[in-house]
């Protein structure tokens, strides 16, 4: 089987050394990592080009692993990436999605406001929690439903970064392992004999 590589799209601020996404991509093979010019004051017009260029480099089939604000700028760069671009990527992890239209959203996230509402192109799994302040429980079940993705409520897991205690979240790779065998499911018997 042809291997994934795995692509970090990390949140405002970006993912610290203590970050799961900063653990998960020592321990996954063929990964890459978004690079900004600015995690402080986030732009789309950077952030999502950044976003097309680190899927451009990639070699073979695509998968995201995004954070919070990394899963809006994901939805931005499926609603307006070319079709070559989209047919890469296989599927995507989203976990903690920010709401940047809730009330007393910081006003550094705003401009990545509207989110996108269209099914994406690929399988995704999202995840999010019963109390993130970024994004409520029924708000994460719409924006997995507008975006034809899986979800998961996880409860009582805040934002599901540092501050809320995880760190190497170890657990949420069976989620990733879920959405692999979700995307091998769906090849072709034809491509599972030639893998």
């Amino acid at each position: 089987m042809t291997p994934y590589h795995y692509l970090i799209v990390p949140g405002w601020q970006g993912s610290g050394e203590q970050h799961w996404q900063s653990y998960w991509q020592h321990y996954l093979p063929n990964y890459q990592r978004v690079e900004v010019a600015d995690w402080q004051q986030p732009q789309r017009q950077d952030w999502v080009p950044a976003l097309d260029q680190a899927i451009r480099r990639c070699q073979g089939p695509v998968i995201l692993i995004a954070h919070s604000l990394g899963c809006i700028s994901t939805a931005h760069w499926a609603a307006t990436a070319s079709a070559s671009q989209r047919q890469k990527v296989k599927g995507a992890l989203l976990v903690a999605p920010a709401d940047v239209e809730r009330a007393g959203c910081p006003e550094a996230l705003r401009p990545f406001a509207p989110i996108p509402t269209a099914a994406l192109p690929f399988a995704a799994q999202v995840v999010g929690s019963s109390n993130d302040y970024a994004a409520s429980e029924a708000r994460a079940r719409e924006l997995a439903g507008l975006w034809g993705a899986d979800v998961a409520i996880l409860p009582g897991a805040g934002h599901i970064n540092v501050a809320s205690g995880h760190h190497r979240w170890s657990e949420g790779l069976v989620w990733l392992d879920q959405l692999e065998q979700r995307l091998d499911q769906q090849r072709s018997p034809w491509q599972r004999m030639a893998s």
